[in-house]
């Protein structure tokens, strides 16, 4: 089976009840619960997001269920990841693509993952497929 890389953005909305994406966002993760993963790089984003805008409580929860295991698998960025990250990043000037998201994209070639479950668009605008989280 394929795994479906899950972004920041999802993570987010899934762990904030007030988020407008909340709903939508635990349904597809939960119908796709064994196949989810996410990076550590991805994880450090939604940590500090969620530490920032939901609070220090909502990060402790994620962080809980993220390296307890039972949330999805969490791959590790290795120093070749990054490098070819930061030469992906150099060439897509024309994208607003950030480093993790560069980092994310050489994850899903290596790994040969063609889904993630995102909020922003970036992903759809490198090639993969996307499942939704909007109706």
């Amino acid at each position: 089976m394929q795994h479906i890389l899950v972004d920041t953005g999802a993570w987010y909305a899934y762990m904030d009840k007030d988020d407008p994406d909340h709903e939508r966002v635990a349904e597809v993760l939960e119908a796709h619960y064994p196949l989810l993963l996410t990076t550590d790089f991805i994880a450090d984003e939604a940590l500090t997001l969620l530490r920032y805008r939901a609070g220090r409580n909502a990060a402790v929860r994620f962080g809980e269920l993220l390296y307890s295991g039972t949330l999805c698998r969490l791959e590790y960025i290795t120093k070749a990841d990054q490098q070819k990250a930061w030469a992906l990043f150099l060439k897509y000037s024309d994208h607003c693509f950030s480093f993790t998201d560069c980092t994310s994209f050489i994850v899903t070639q290596r790994l040969q993952i063609g889904t993630a479950i995102a909020i922003d668009s970036d992903f759809r605008a490198y090639g993969l497929h996307c499942l939704p989280v909007n109706p």
